[in-house]
């Protein structure tokens, strides 16, 4: 008989079937004391055995990780699955209710914040978020007291001015729509608009300006074929659609969209965008196509880093590549979200290892950071040293695989010396699997991040 091979199942992108707890976890060199809070990731990680034919990088079971950092300690390590009643019917547990979107009852796997003093366990496509305690077990489902209409996305976009949550969601029972919304600090949705979009297409992020909140209509859409044989992300690339991105005005409503065309590919993340006079600047992550003829993730040609600048008088968006690395996962401070960014960093993809990057995008220049063999490149999170401090004046943080010891290291490096020795790393008890995004989510109210 033979075995069908699907690479998300195998190597660190294979799932752990333990949930740990774990207190003073080791740590080599020396943690910042400013750092206080709690670094938090999730990703899929199926419950069971999927058929390998089949199982789709984005629908594995939910599982966040968390390591609490305070006064220069690494004081725990947590891993939890997101209970959904699925999930909590196979651990044997009672079910946690709550506001359910279209009977999406499903454990977000994607992404991990804190927002209103709360943390939510975020994905796309339909379901909502399920809120977890401080220490990341399962509360439940969560419509933000019941003011969030619909489901929501994976890609909050935290204002740091306000400290507001701007999304763009999609799911494929609103047709050819996508909703944008504003959560309020308080942890209400305060605006609701409906934007119609070229069809039901799949928007993995979306961007924010001061002015804009940008719209990637791009040629992934949810397929019914695919729905009704089984597919669990029924979404493809259709190459007669047209690519196009939508700025529609913050203050606005569903008629201040402007449209320009775009050559076709798509944009899972873009690293950030600006308002620059009468041009609005994105930096964004390109695929040249996705899920076209590989349908179980992302993999059809090397993402770049490009620069799209929308030229809001002649309606045109010049497209410029910066980096033809292979390269994903882009994230800037937080505090300059929506305003002009100097510093951008990314996982990339080298010919024989992984890297972390760090681009300077105003002289066009990066660092690239090797990691050992075996490790792979994950998400990097930039936590700034003080409030007022300088945009590369703090610490990234990201997750490395060991596979010498069949474990994962927290790495926390000097953002300004990326390339120099660690500022520390902490030793976790076991895997975290490659899966998608994490934040630190800090103690003190003045530390801006998701």
């Amino acid at each position: 008989m033979t075995t069908v091979a699907n690479r998300y199942l195998e190597g660190n992108y294979a799932p752990v079937s333990d949930e740990v707890t774990v207190s003073s976890l080791p740590v080599t060199g020396s943690l910042p004391e400013s750092l206080s809070g709690r670094y938090l990731r999730n990703g899929p990680n199926p419950l069971g055995t999927p058929e390998p034919s089949a199982y789709h990088w984005f629908t594995g079971t939910g599982m966040v990780h968390g390591i609490r950092i305070r006064e220069g300690h690494a004081e725990w390590y947590r891993n939890r699955f997101v209970r959904s009643a699925e999930v909590a019917a196979a651990l044997g547990e009672p079910v946690h209710p709550g506001p359910v979107h279209a009977d999406m009852d499903f454990g977000p796997n994607t992404n991990v914040i804190g927002h209103a003093g709360r943390t939510f366990a975020t994905v796309e496509a339909g379901p909502r978020p399920y809120e977890l305690t401080y220490e990341l077990d399962t509360i439940g489902p969560c419509d933000f007291g019941g003011t969030l209409p619909g489901g929501y996305t994976a890609h909050p976009k935290r204002d740091p001015t306000s400290g507001e949550l701007h999304a763009m969601s999609y799911f494929w029972g609103w047709g050819n729509k996508v909703q944008y919304t504003v959560i309020d600090t308080g942890g209400m949705v305060r605006k609701v608009v409906d934007v119609d979009v070229g069809g039901p297409v799949s928007v993995h992020d979306m961007s924010l300006t001061e002015r804009f909140a940008v719209i990637y209509d791009l040629p992934v859409v949810f397929d019914m074929d695919m729905a009704t044989s089984g597919a669990t992300f029924p979404y493809r690339w259709e190459p007669d659609y047209q690519a196009r991105i939508g700025l529609l005005e913050r203050d606005g409503g569903a008629d201040n969209v402007s449209w320009f065309e775009v050559e076709p590919c798509y944009v899972f993340h873009p690293m950030n965008a600006y308002d620059d006079g009468d041009q609005v600047v994105l930096d964004v992550v390109r695929h040249p196509r996705s899920f076209d003829t590989q349908l179980l993730g992302p993999d059809e040609g090397p993402p770049t880093l490009d620069r799209w600048t929308v030229d809001l008088v002649a309606g045109k968006v010049m497209e410029e590549r910066i980096d033809d690395l292979g390269q994903e996962f882009p994230r800037v401070d937080e505090r300059v979200v929506g305003h002009r960014h100097r510093y951008g960093y990314v996982g990339a993809f080298l010919e024989r290892e992984d890297a972390l990057v760090k681009h300077d995008l105003d002289r066009r220049t990066k660092e690239v950071r090797p990691l050992r063999s075996g490790g792979g490149a994950s998400e990097a999170v930039f936590v700034p040293a003080e409030v007022d401090a300088a945009e590369d004046d703090g610490w990234v943080l990201s997750l490395v695989y060991d596979a010498d010891r069949d474990a994962s290291d927290l790495l926390v490096l000097n953002a300004a010396d990326f390339t120099g020795e660690p500022q520390a790393v902490v030793h976790l008890p076991q895997r975290v699997p490659f899966g998608f995004h994490g934040n630190w989510v800090p103690d003190d109210p003045w530390s801006v991040g998701p």
